[in-house]
């Protein structure tokens, strides 16, 4: 039996960030995009609603248990408010969570007490690289073990917030296996490139990183000597990605349902003209349709099932569903769609990088 009602917790969390979506990153997403810098207060009180300490078991310093539908639920109504935004509050999760799913428990009570703490941990993630066709299965940076030390070459992308970091986790081809790594910044080799011009998410700053023969111990590989299961850590983020896609698609959806009430053409709202009605009515469709394949996804992942093949699908669905509705919105608005003043070609921008996003946020 399917139950959509949300218990207690999920309610006060997602209206809480709702209210926080609302009555301040609505507020400040298009200054902040133009200049290229996120309020420090917005992203205060985004880290404060404390999504992610509320998923770290006590045992760790944190204050519940981990639920991926509660993840899910939080990131789309963060992104509702504003893309760059979420993904620099969720930026910790990009190492807390794959810890609580893969680290070893000497890993676990190293690291994750830090993401209790009252502010944001100066840690980040890395899996993405500048290469064409890019698969995180078959990545072109290496790790090669030596004695008891790992070797790690590459070169790294849209590496959130690592002009900041004082900790990374490295994802690395391993004997044809993707494995992750804790690599400290003031390792000798490492080294962050200039921040990267996008196309999107502008207000948050991402950065390409380079390892050049970066030695690090071997207590350092996620999971130990065994590893950790990549496709498991993938899967969680897609199902993030997805429920982010969802969050602006929605947002998207519904600025344009409501501009179509209010613009006024040939005496009456151009919502009365069946071309503009039809499309708004296919957006919802769209849009709640891929919910239910996140929702999907995200229980199989609480219920310790395989959720590869939901996740894939999913992410198919989703990446074409975000890109279809806020091209939608822009149409909408007509020649004022084009227009930097209203917020739909941000969202049109954000939209088109989901394609391109693995790894950059995690529930």
């Amino acid at each position: 039996m399917i139950n959509f009602e949300l218990d207690q917790e999920q309610k006060m969390l997602t209206e809480a960030i709702g209210r926080l979506a609302q009555e301040r990153m609505r507020k400040v997403f298009r200054d902040a995009d133009e200049a290229g810098v996120l309020p420090p207060d917005v992203i205060k009180a985004g880290w404060e609603i404390g999504v992610l300490p509320t998923s770290i078991p006590e045992a760790y310093g944190g204050f519940g248990d981990y639920s991926v539908m509660t993840g899910v639920l939080a990131a789309e109504a963060f992104a509702w408010g504003d893309l760059a935004a979420t993904l620099h509050v969720m930026t910790p999760n990009l190492v807390a969570v794959p810890l609580m799913l893969a680290g070893t428990e000497a890993q676990k009570e190293a690291h994750l007490p830090l993401f209790c703490e009252e502010g944001l941990p100066k840690v980040t993630a890395a899996l993405t690289e500048p290469v064409i066709q890019f698969d995180p299965r078959k990545l072109k940076t290496t790790a090669v073990l030596e004695n008891d030390s790992y070797i790690l070459n590459g070169t790294k992308c849209f590496v959130p917030l690592a002009d900041d970091a004082e900790t990374f986790l490295i994802y690395a081809n391993e004997n044809g296996q993707t494995q992750a790594f804790f690599v400290p910044r003031d390792v000798e080799g490492l080294t962050v490139n200039g921040r990267e011009k996008l196309m999107g998410i502008r207000a948050l700053p991402t950065f390409q990183v380079k390892l050049e023969n970066v030695r690090i111990s071997a207590v350092n590989k996620l999971g130990g000597n065994d590893g950790m299961d990549f496709s498991r850590i993938l899967n969680h983020s897609r199902v993030a990605l997805g429920a982010l896609a969802v969050g602006m698609a929605k947002g998207a959806f519904e600025y344009a349902r409501d501009y179509a009430k209010e613009r006024v053409q040939f005496g009456e709202p151009i919502a009365h003209r069946q071309s503009i009605a039809f499309m708004l009515a296919e957006m919802a469709m769209d849009i709640d349709a891929a919910r239910l394949l996140v929702w999907e996804a995200a229980w199989q992942l609480d219920q310790g099932k395989d959720a590869t093949q939901s996740a894939a699908v999913m992410k198919y669905y989703v990446d074409d569903m975000v890109m279809t509705v806020c091209d939608r919105a822009l149409q909408t608005l007509g020649g004022y769609g084009y227009i930097r003043e209203y917020p739909v070609e941000l969202w049109l921008r954000n939209a088109r990088a989901f394609a391109s996003f693995d790894g950059m946020a995690i529930v």
